[in-house]
């Protein structure tokens, strides 16, 4: 068991992850997620997933175009072991996002979906997906949006007024947290603006070419308190860099 005090690692939550988000569980990645991903990484045939986890989108991207293949690295022993029993195509590696063991140019994208946030270093993140990527590569970025979702933000119910609004919160400020997800479940995110993405990624060599922000899934919002506010508040935002040519020495 983690310390008491400690969030716990992701060898000690991949069974929670597996149940909770996988194989249709979780109505966000199965209407959302992964078709986005999908789409936005169109006639990429090599594609490295970061933080793959179990699997889940890694299984995806191959089911999604013929003949495709796709890497999948996570630090977690377990996540890997539970991605590894479920097969689908994927191959996987024991790696972490910051320190890749792979040659430069070698993959036409890479995919990083809600896993920055989690990132010890986010600039070396960003860093080492550009340099693996190939001439007219992608690298998809998909974070939890960290203007109308992060810290202090989202829907106020406020009964004295009688009214319902959504705050924002303290945007400009980075800061690391720890959100109960589930009972008993702490998870450990970092909010960045997202100037905090874009920019390393075109320091990098990178060029932003599409930006998604895509209103939440209709089955998504069943408990909502005001659907027609709630549906127009996105939670995501998917960013999609291209390296339109060689790199300069």
């Amino acid at each position: 068991m983690a310390d008491i005090g400690k969030p716990p690692s992701w060898d000690e939550l991949a069974e929670w992850w597996r149940e909770t988000f996988t194989r249709g569980a979780d109505v966000e990645y199965e209407q959302q997620i992964l078709p986005l991903a999908a789409e936005l990484l169109t006639g990429r045939h090599l594609v490295l997933d970061l933080g793959t986890g179990e699997g889940q989108l890694a299984r995806h991207l191959v089911r999604a175009a013929e003949g495709r293949r796709v890497v999948g690295i996570d630090p977690s022993a377990r996540q890997l072991a539970n991605a590894r029993l479920a097969s689908g195509g994927p191959v996987y590696a024991r790696a972490t996002g910051e320190a890749l063991p792979f040659r430069d140019s070698c993959f036409d994208a890479v995919a990083c979906c809600l896993v920055i946030e989690h990132a010890t270093d986010a600039d070396a993140l960003i860093a080492e997906a550009a340099r693996v990527l190939a001439a007219g590569g992608a690298f998809l970025l998909l974070v939890n949006h960290p203007v109308v979702q992060g810290p202090g933000s989202g829907l106020i119910d406020d009964k004295l007024l009688e009214e319902r609004y959504w705050r924002i919160g303290p945007y400009l400020n980075e800061s690391s947290s720890e959100e109960e997800v589930d009972p008993g479940v702490r998870i450990r995110f970092a909010h960045r603006p997202l100037s905090r993405y874009v920019n390393p990624a075109c320091e990098a060599g990178l060029v932003l070419t599409r930006l998604e922000e895509p209103a939440p899934p209709f089955d998504f919002l069943t408990d909502s308190l005001d659907l027609e506010l709630e549906s127009a508040m996105p939670r995501l935002c998917a960013m999609r860099f291209e390296r339109l040519a060689d790199r300069q020495e």
